[in-house]
C-alpha cells in the first residue's frame, strides 16, 4: 500500500483502500483453515463468520469518520452500490432533480431492493440496501461493514460456490467422434453444495440451515442461487 498522504481525500482513500485489503487478507486466512471434508465445512464456516462479523461491526464503529466523510462522499459521487451511469441514459443523469427523473430513479432502486426483500417494514430498508451493497462489484464504494461482508463472500464464500469442471481428453481436429458408450458424466458440484447436501440429510438441521441462509445472504450472496432457494424451500416446509 501506498504510503497516506497528506491531501485529507487522498488520506481517506488510503485508508478505505487499506480496510479493503486488510478484511480480504483476513478472510484469505480464514480460507486456509476450510476443513478438506466437504460435511464439516459449514460447522466451521458458521462460527468462522459469526467471530468475524463480530470484528467487523466493531470496526465499522470505530470507523465511522471513513462512513461520514469517504462513503457518504463516494454515494454522492455516484461511486456506490447504485449507480445511475447503470441504470440512466447520459442524457438524463445531469437533470436528476426533474421530478420525473427523480421518480424513475426511485423505482430503479427499489427494484433492485426487491431482490433483497424490500418494501417491507420501514425498519427492513436499511437491511435490504445493507444485503445489495455486500453484492456489489470490488469497484463500489459501500460502508465498512458491507465491506468487510463483501470481502468475505470474494474471497471465501464464492470459491466454495465455484463448479469445477472435470477433465476431459481432447480430440484431434480431424477425428471422427466416438458413439459414446454410457452416459456423459454428471457435472460435480460445488463443495458448498456437497456440504448443503449432507447437512439437510442430518437430523435437527434447522438452526444451522437458518444460519447459513442469513449467512449467505448477509454477504450478498443472491435470492436467486439455487442454495439459496433450497435453503428457503427447506425452512418453509419444517
Amino acid at each position: 500500500m501506498s504510503s497516506f498522504t497528506s491531501d485529507p481525500a487522498d488520506m481517506r482513500h488510503d485508508i478505505y483502500a487499506f480496510l479493503s485489503n486488510y478484511f480480504a487478507t483476513a478472510v484469505r486466512e480464514l480460507a486456509l483453515d476450510v476443513p478438506r471434508d466437504d460435511p464439516d465445512i459449514i460447522a466451521f464456516l458458521l462460527p468462522a463468520f459469526a467471530r468475524y462479523s463480530a470484528g467487523a461491526q466493531t470496526a465499522n464503529r470505530l470507523l465511522s469518520y471513513v462512513n461520514r466523510h469517504y462513503v457518504k462522499r463516494a454515494v454522492d459521487e455516484d461511486r456506490g452500490w447504485f449507480r445511475l451511469a447503470d441504470v440512466l441514459a447520459p442524457e438524463l443523469r445531469a437533470a436528476t432533480s426533474d421530478p420525473a427523473v427523480a421518480h424513475q430513479i426511485r423505482e430503479l432502486r427499489d427494484a433492485e431492493l426487491k431482490k433483497w426483500g424490500w418494501p417491507g417494514p420501514p425498519q427492513e430498508f436499511a437491511t435490504a440496501q445493507a444485503y445489495a451493497e455486500a453484492a456489489s462489484s470490488a469497484d463500489a464504494v459501500v460502508p465498512v461493514l458491507s465491506l468487510a461482508y463483501r470481502c468475505f463472500r470474494t474471497e471465501l464464500i464464492e470459491p466454495l460456490l465455484a463448479v469445477h469442471k472435470s477433465k476431459t481428453t481432447g480430440r484431434g481436429k480431424h477425428s471422427t467422434p466416438k458413439t459414446p458408450s454410457a452416459p456423459p458424466p454428471v457435472r460435480s458440484r460445488s463443495r458448498l453444495a456437497r456440504a448443503v447436501d449432507a447437512l439437510l440429510r442430518s437430523e435437527n438441521c434447522r438452526d444451522e440451515a437458518t444460519q447459513l441462509q442469513q449467512l449467505l445472504r448477509t454477504v450478498g450472496i443472491r435470492r436467486e442461487h439455487t442454495i439459496v432457494k433450497r435453503l428457503d424451500a427447506f425452512l418453509a416446509t419444517t
